[in-house]
């Protein structure tokens, strides 16, 4: 059963997915075609899964291409919230801007913008609310980019072989986690800081503070090359095509 505590759900849509040019030259990457509707809806049915009640986007590149596509600022009947990012603020920063913004919330969850996964999010949130901690990340044993070092006991050692503290399992980082927002005050504001870089300092000063949890189940794909993104979208709708991305 999902916790009460978890009402708002924080997607990350304001990077210039730069490695998927031509395509995102007129579109933020969340919002290129799937099936036509836009990629980031998937992300947010996702959500909607463990009772989300208001989506949180933040946007820089072509941020009228988000409203475009939200007309009634909305998905499903759940209210999406824009906070544009008129200068780039890499993960942590983008998420020390909207501070102001959850003042009802102790908790919330996060998840990229660029991602496209049905694993199972209670199971995150289940491990979050079991031991006292200031962030539980989404973490796979197979992937890509085995980089993050956890211990027995579910806390993250190390991220991206920074502070040279092997754990006992190394996994991908799937870019959905939950953060307690009491994190943010750790966060210097308009500072352009990757989220990495925050836990990696949580690590240090309060070991423990951040975990993992382990989640093999389900589907996962990092949608960050044009070869990712026209394989997904041709075992989704045959249709698809690049020019679909300049029409939005």
């Amino acid at each position: 059963m999902v916790k009460s505590r978890f009402k708002t759900a924080f997607i990350l849509g304001a990077g210039l997915g730069t490695r998927l040019r031509p395509l995102t030259e007129y579109v933020p990457k969340p919002l290129l075609p799937l099936n036509g509707r836009p990629m980031v809806t998937y992300a947010m049915d996702h959500l909607l899964c463990i009772g989300i009640e208001r989506f949180i986007v933040n946007t820089h590149h072509q941020p009228d291409k988000y409203t475009k596509a939200f007309p009634d600022g909305e998905w499903r009947g759940v209210p999406i919230v824009f906070r544009h990012e008129p200068a780039l603020l890499d993960t942590g920063g983008g998420l020390k801007n909207i501070e102001d913004l959850l003042t009802g919330d102790e908790v919330i969850i996060c998840y990229n913008g660029d991602i496209l996964s049905d694993l199972p999010l209670d199971t995150l949130i289940r491990d979050h609310e079991s031991q006292p901690c200031e962030a539980t990340l989404a973490l796979r044993t197979k992937g890509p980019n085995l980089n993050v070092d956890i211990d027995g006991s579910g806390a993250i050692c190390d991220m991206r072989r920074i502070l040279k503290r092997p754990g006992t399992a190394t996994c991908l980082f799937t870019g959905i986690y939950t953060v307690e927002t009491s994190i943010l005050t750790t966060i210097e504001k308009d500072k352009i800081e990757s989220i990495v870089e925050v836990f990696l300092r949580r690590i240090v000063l309060k070991p423990g503070s951040i975990r993992g949890t382990i989640i093999d189940s389900g589907t996962w794909d990092d949608i960050g090359s044009v070869e990712v993104y026209e394989r997904l979208a041709g075992q989704m709708s045959p249709t698809i095509k690049r020019g679909q991305a300049h029409e939005l």
